[in-house]
């Protein structure tokens, strides 16, 4: 096993994915990012050619080594120069340093071309030794420029070229080692060089680190920070597992008889250890803030948060309700323990609504225009509860409800914005991993919480309008009952102001018996439907269409001009409620009579088209527009007749007819030959049975 080989191999590939990713994601924009990829790709070659010097030992591949070695140097050089430049108090050292540090590579490689028998005139001061000092004082110009850097660069600038400087300077402080261990023993110990590979290796990712801080390097160069945290994690995990196994190894050769013993239960326990902590939310929290603080400009990734959010709102895979995965998806920002929802009603008080991973329930509500609320409303800050710090002065001046101490470690309040309206806020308890907000946690969690409060809107808009329309299910059935009430009404009303009049006659005593029994009998089915619900065919019997038109004609036939039908085939038969196809048919033709002059003409017809049954009411009264049929004829609630009518019968006629399966549909102009066509299809009994047994299997199947 070559080690060499092996050091300088890592460092091969760890400088090539750089290179790849640098050469990818640049786009000839910036001159910094030009320079610093010439830096990333010498290195590379350098690394490549102590690979094969390492493998091979062949001259050539010293004489390349050698070569790349100097080249490296200087593009290290030029790199840390470029950010020695934009300090003015730095431009005469560097102007006086600058071609003497990049001259004196320059004799180095001169030095290395020249044959051997050049260097034997040189002084013996230096003599063979001059290429291993120049190497030495290349290493030691490397940690002076560096030096320099960290002298004269300001603290928010540090940030960005940190790990650059840090690396860089490892490579130069090994140099230093090296050359002066070689100069001082007059030969390269193999052990320093061959584990020179690995500190290679170990500086790449250092410099990755700040071409990501460094958009002028990395053009669009992106690195995922899941990426970096499970590799982080590998690597933690890796180290681990190598010290346990090195600590094993020494308890089972110094253990004594109970070394083996002792050694598999430490391994054991070490790897019990090791799942604990890659289990441990609180573990897993501190990597995350370690990570985001020291390797990238922002904490957070905010694509992947956002998407984060928008996935734990949208869908619902917890099982939990939306209102409590607003608390979950705001709480998981800062990896929260929990938190509970204060939500406002119509009246404007704010009362506690859900909670995630607490038990507290809070029953006081807070009403808005307190201290509080206005708080919140007016400043749309994050406030938090320890010491009442936040970004704002005026959160000195916060009174706080007493009900918050009730919470178990309370932590952060994060308003619900939409609208410039506040309609809720969020408290949330204390993190796994205590800490203090930043500016970039307070931007996130306030947009964030915009972003939520548009979610829980939603939703109560949602349930409001659900509630809306279970008031309007029982105001339909209401108004149902208030039309047929009034139907029943005209006919008793009938009744009783003829009654003065024809008392002493037997035939008006009967009609007058009929009468009050049809009323009773349609009260009788109004309550029936009430219990049973709306919509129900509880009296669905096989009919003929002649029996059906014949009983609207002599309910109508009291009134002027008198229905006549004008066609109906014997054999037509439907499977229908008849009261109810009585009853609308009767209005239909009602408001017809209603819409013709005395001298004018309504006309019923019947007749079959191949599985259906058309029904057809033909008046040449007055007629109706197109916008008036499509804007307000089947419009409930609208009528034309003033307090005499209520505007639901077409509305509840064309409902029925469509719950049978049916359609209606109305043809009508006006002007000198207005007519009005209601035409009502149906399907025939055949075609009705038919399509009930369906229904009844679709159902069956369902269940």
């Amino acid at each position: 096993m070559n080690l060499g080989v092996i050091s300088y191999s890592l460092a091969v590939a760890s400088s090539l994915v750089l290179t790849l990713l640098l050469l990818t994601a640049w786009r000839s924009r910036f001159f910094g990012s030009f320079l610093f990829i010439v830096v990333i790709v010498v290195t590379t070659l350098w690394t490549i050619s102590a690979a094969w010097l390492a493998g091979f030992g062949t001259s050539q591949a010293g004489f390349v080594y050698r070569l790349f070695e100097v080249l490296r140097n200087i593009a290290w050089y030029a790199l840390l120069f470029s950010l020695l430049v934009p300090f003015s108090h730095a431009k005469r050292w560097v102007r006086f340093f600058a071609p003497v540090a990049l001259l004196f590579p320059l004799l180095v490689l001169a030095a290395h071309l020249s044959p051997d028998w050049v260097l034997s005139y040189a002084p013996y001061a230096m003599g063979s030794d001059i290429r291993t000092l120049g190497h030495l004082i290349m290493a030691i110009a490397g940690l002076v420029i560096i030096e320099q850097i960290f002298r004269n660069i300001r603290p928010e600038q540090l940030w960005r070229v940190k790990h650059l400087l840090l690396g860089l300077g490892a490579a130069f402080a090994y140099d230093l080692f090296l050359y002066s261990d070689a100069l001082l023993f007059n030969r390269i110990d193999g052990a320093i060089w061959n584990a020179r590979g690995f500190i290679c290796a170990l500086v790449i990712p250092m410099l990755a680190v700040s071409v990501a801080r460094n958009p002028d390097w990395s053009g669009d160069l992106f690195v995922s920070r899941k990426a970096v945290f499970h590799t982080t994690s590998l690597l933690v995990a890796g180290i681990y597992l190598v010290i346990s196994a090195i600590v094993g190894y020494y308890i089972r050769d110094y253990g004594g008889s109970w070394g083996r013993a002792l050694q598999i239960a430490f391994l054991f326990s070490s790897f019990v250890l090791l799942v604990m902590l890659l289990l441990s939310r609180q573990a897993r929290a501190w990597l995350k803030v370690f990570l985001g603080r020291n390797f990238f400009q922002y904490q957070y990734d905010y694509r992947d948060e956002w998407l984060k959010l928008i996935q734990t709102m949208a869908l619902d895979k917890s099982g939990l309700g939306l209102k409590v995965r607003a608390v979950k998806a705001l709480a998981d920002i800062v990896d929260s323990a929990g938190g509970l929802l204060w939500s406002k009603t119509e009246e404007g008080r704010f009362y506690h609504n859900t909670s995630w991973n607490t038990e507290r329930q809070i029953t006081e509500t807070v009403t808005s225009g307190s201290p509080l609320t206005d708080f919140l409303e007016q400043h749309r800050g994050i406030v938090e509860l320890e010491d009442y710090a936040c970004s704002s002065k005026s959160c000195q001046d916060l009174e706080l409800p007493p009900w918050i101490r009730d919470i178990k470690q309370p932590w952060l309040i994060v308003p619900l914005i939409l609208n410039d309206d506040l309609i809720g806020f969020i408290i949330l308890v204390k993190p796994r991993l205590p800490h203090r907000l930043n500016w970039e946690e307070r931007d996130l969690l306030k947009t964030a919480g915009m972003q939520i409060a548009s979610y829980v809107a939603f939703l109560e808009t949602s349930e409001a309008l659900m509630d809306a329309r279970q008031f309007e299910a029982f105001n339909r059935i209401s108004s149902y009952v208030v039309h047929d009430l009034k139907n029943v009404s005209a006919q008793l009303s009938l009744v009783v102001a003829n009654a003065q009049r024809h008392k002493d006659n037997p035939a008006f005593i009967e009609d007058a018996v009929n009468t009050v029994s049809n009323a009773t009998a349609k009260m009788n089915r109004v309550l029936a439907q009430l219990r049973k619900g709306d919509g129900e065919d509880t009296h669905k019997a096989i009919v003929k269409v002649t029996d059906v038109l014949q009983e609207v004609i002599s309910i109508r036939s009291g009134i002027s001009p008198v229905p006549v039908i004008e066609r109906c085939d014997a054999d037509l038969l439907l499977l229908i409620d008849q009261e109810r196809l009585v009853n609308i048919l009767s209005h239909l033709v009602h408001n017809a009579q209603e819409a013709t002059g005395d001298d004018g003409e309504v006309v019923l017809r019947a007749e079959g088209k191949d599985s259906d049954i058309v029904i057809e009411i033909v008046d040449n009264g007055c007629g109706m527009d197109e916008q008036f049929i499509r804007e307000r004829l089947f419009r409930p609630f609208d009528t034309t007749k003033g307090n005499a009518g209520m505007g639901i019968g077409v509305y509840e006629s064309r409902d029925f007819i469509w719950s049978q399966g049916g359609e209606l549909t109305v043809r009508s102009s006006t002007g000198v030959d207005s007519t009005t066509t209601f035409s009502i299809k149906l399907p025939r009994y055949e075609d009705a049975r038919s399509l009930t047994e369906n229904n009844k299997q679709i159902s069956e199947a369902v269940s």
